[in-house]
């Protein structure tokens, strides 16, 4: 989860790192916009090569050359803390945002916690078999991977990799069958020492180049003309999508969508770009 420096810090001290998404039971929609043909698909998802010293790899964003691709990204991060304002009323997901991806055949990447599939397990499946998307892990509490993350509580060293495994038993669970080997560090926040300790799940650490500034948003507009004004060709976009914390993330959609089509952007999920970006090294 991402949002510009101080909003972000102060609603973080309150406690308040909310995202997620979801729409239970909706049947897999139309398919990715380059569907890929019938048994061409890779074997195995494509990840990066480890860093200097065997570190996690860390992606940021595709080729600026050649096809432009975009990758929409939905952090579903709810924490590990926050059952209690779920089971009291409050909407961690956000259906009509997933069917507006579906009823506009736009492929995206959701950064889901493993807390998140817990609470809402049909709508993770839902969206885990659903071909227009794919799932990737945000931790499975979404508390931070170094100290002075925004004020999120923080993992220890040695229940780090632990945090990420927990999440995908989660994913495997609620129904999702095929979790990416993708993982966001909450809050964007890593260091040397978190790459080298998740070197041995096998992830590659997924981060952005374009903040939509949607986290706790009221302009749809605004939202809209920060993403459109950093899209370049194989960018990545954080965005969020939950009813209570991004409300306006979908409608702010409406518009992103029809107009980088507009400017010949062509939608994928953060898998393409990571194996073109394999492809070209």
């Amino acid at each position: 989860m991402i949002t510009p420096a101080a909003r972000f810090a102060a609603v973080c001290a309150l406690g308040a790192v909310l995202a997620a998404c979801g729409a239970p039971d909706a049947p897999p929609a139309a398919r990715p916009e380059r569907a890929k043909a019938a048994g061409t698909a890779p074997s195995q998802p494509p990840t990066l090569a480890p860093g200097p010293a065997g570190l996690t790899p860390v992606f940021r964003n595709g080729a600026r050359t050649g096809d432009k691709t975009v990758a929409l990204t939905f952090d579903a991060d709810m924490t590990a803390d926050q059952g209690a304002r779920a089971a009291a009323g409050e909407h961690f997901d956000n259906p009509g945002l997933i069917a507006t991806l579906r009823s506009s055949k736009v492929p995206a990447t959701v950064f889901m916690t493993g807390r998140w599939a817990e609470e809402y397990p049909r709508e993770a499946g839902s969206i885990g078999r659903d071909p227009l998307f794919e799932v990737a892990n945000h931790s499975y509490s979404h508390y931070a991977f170094t100290d002075d993350c925004y004020g999120l509580p923080t993992v220890p060293e040695d229940r780090m990799r632990a945090d990420v495994e927990r999440a995908y038993a989660a994913f495997r669970k609620a129904g999702v069958p095929r979790a990416m080997p993708y993982f966001r560090f909450p809050g964007g926040c890593y260091d040397q020492r978190a790459l080298r300790t998740l070197s041995a799940a096998g992830v590659t650490a997924v981060q952005w180049d374009v903040v939509s500034g949607d986290a706790f948003a009221t302009d749809a507009e605004a939202v809209a003309q920060q993403v459109l004004d950093g899209v370049r060709p194989g960018s990545v976009v954080v965005m969020h999508c939950t009813r209570s914390a991004a409300p306006v993330t979908e409608r702010a959609l409406r518009t992103i969508v029809p107009e980088l089509r507009k400017r010949g952007f062509r939608f994928v999920k953060v898998s393409e770009l990571v194996g073109t970006a394999t492809r070209h090294r």
